[in-house]
């Protein structure tokens, strides 16, 4: 068996390997790779289905069906329901995102140490070495101007009047063509997704992978993670299939995302209060510029310009982001005649946003249809922060030459021009007046060095359990304020390692 994907009801499929890995995204593929590399046995077990880019979806709606989890239903369970981006599929998120590549910041490490005793120097100098070998293997590199498109020349053009200190974007993608479907998955096979790289070399060294197949639980023979159970399910008819069960000689890594990885150790009997505390992210939206000359957003790559400037200080992220206009159309107000104008300047505007680096905190529960339910709101200083994101995002189209600006702010007109642009510092502060989202994920399982207020140890395993590892966004016991893919990897090349080393428990 090299790759096994949805079976019906029947007799139970039962594997074996040295490692089992559950999920196959930023975390869990780094990790798989690196113990196939090292000549381990590994069994891969993905939620979600296996997507080849000549099958991927060329509109939003596609997208949600066939790659997103649930259909993209998770929401935050707060003041406002802001939904959580994340994928479900072979490959997880790696395939909706845009590829950026950002190495960890050093303070980052710094904070780690200070705050949860972990991150040490020498951890900083192995993560960046992980992160060497990655931008390498990967192929990351700045976009090339011919495939930047006029969205992100504008951005370009804005960051040099308003002094943002921005850059073009540095990402995994292989000579990218700049053909606008990051978010449905690149048919072009220029992002470097890890269904197209690490988790095909792990099943070349010898290594398995069920797909379709949700992990309900981890077994344990007294502390010692032994293996994993779970039930085939269809992935667009969601009909239950057989039962799978798979044993683990020497170990499991767990990496099966920010909101999934702490309810299959919640539903393990991991009933530790920190499993699902810890939870950060980074909640942001979009303003769009309207511009005289047509910009036609999704020609050119969906983001190709960002600033870090303000990473500490509100603590924010600043880039472009083209989105199709289906996704478009939702932030477009108004019905009728009103909304069939506005859509008809589509052609005309630029979406570009901002993500928040969030200090308030939440957890992920178990709800009780064993999904996770994410409790998390922005408290009245992350709102004024959040705020003052979309009012930099505002005068950066302002200083790139467009006309005027499209909050989506509940209680300001529609659109605002230069001189009614403080209008926006100056806004709402209920989140339910924002139209946003949650990405870049962060906790839930996160590292520390004391076990009553962590889940894991410094090199990712479960506080109080044998050979069971933690490999994902999880892990991260603060949020970082960058796009968090290369830490991610970088952590789970670690963690694989430190399981390598580890060996079989007595």
């Amino acid at each position: 068996m090299s790759h096994m994907s949805f079976q019906p009801r029947g007799a139970e499929v039962t594997a074996d390997a040295d490692y089992i890995v559950i999920g196959s995204g930023a975390g869990g593929a780094a990790a798989a790779v690196t113990l196939a590399r090292a000549g381990a046995g590994v069994l891969i077990v993905e939620a979600g289905p296996w997507r080849d880019p000549e099958d991927y979806a060329s509109s939003t709606y596609g997208a949600l069906r066939d790659m997103m989890d649930d259909w993209g239903s998770t929401i935050t369970m707060g003041r406002a329901l802001w939904p959580v981006v994340q994928a479900r599929l072979v490959g997880g998120t790696t395939v909706i995102n845009s590829a950026i590549c950002v190495r960890t910041p050093a303070d980052i490490f710094e904070e780690w140490q200070q705050g949860h005793g972990v991150g040490a120097p020498a951890y900083a100098e192995r993560i960046w070495a992980w992160q060497d070998m990655l931008e390498s293997e990967l192929c990351v590199a700045e976009t090339g101007p011919e495939a930047m498109g006029r969205s992100n020349q504008l951005a370009l053009k804005g960051d040099a009047a308003a002094g943002y200190d921005g850059h073009v974007i540095k990402r995994y993608a292989k000579g990218c063509v700049g053909s606008g479907q990051c978010l449905q998955g690149c048919r072009s096979m220029k992002k470097q997704s890890t269904n197209l790289n690490y988790v095909p070399e792990t099943l070349m060294r010898g290594g398995s992978i069920l797909s379709c197949a949700p992990v309900d639980k981890i077994l344990f023979d007294g502390s010692k993670a032994i293996g994993v159970t779970g039930r085939f399910l269809h992935p667009q008819t969601r009909a239950k299939g057989a039962p799978f069960s798979a044993r683990a000689k020497l170990g499991v890594i767990v990496a099966a995302s920010a909101t999934w990885s702490p309810v299959i150790l919640r539903q393990s009997g991991l009933t530790h209060k920190a499993v699902g505390a810890g939870f950060r992210s980074h909640p942001g939206t979009g303003v769009f510029g309207v511009y005289d000359e047509p910009v036609d957003m999704n020609t050119g790559v969906t983001q190709g310009w960002a600033s870090t400037r303000f990473r500490k200080d509100p603590g924010l992220k600043l880039e472009t982001l083209s989105i199709p206009m289906e996704m478009a159309i939702s932030r477009l107000a108004g019905g009728g005649r009103a909304l069939m104008e506005r859509i008809a300047g589509y052609r005309h505007i630029a979406m570009w946003v901002h993500a928040l680096r969030a200090r308030s905190v939440g957890r992920v529960d178990v709800g009780w249809t064993g999904r996770p339910v994410v409790r998390f709101g922005l408290d009245e200083a992350d709102m004024r922060r959040f705020r003052e994101g979309m009012w930099r995002v505002a005068q950066l189209h302002f200083a790139a030459g467009a006309r005027e600006v499209i909050p989506g702010i509940v209680g300001l007109p529609y659109s605002l021009g230069p001189k009614e642009v403080d209008a926006i510092a100056t806004g709402p502060l209920d989140p339910r007046n924002y139209v946003a989202i949650l990405s870049h994920l962060f906790g839930g399982c996160t590292m520390g060095a004391d076990p009553s207020r962590s889940v894991c140890d410094g090199d990712g395993r479960v506080h109080g359990r044998d050979r069971l590892w933690v490999a994902d966004a999880s892990l991260m016991p603060d949020n970082i304020g960058v796009n968090p893919q290369h830490t991610i990897m970088a952590m789970a090349m670690e963690v694989a390692t430190g399981a390598l080393r580890g060996g079989p428990c007595p």
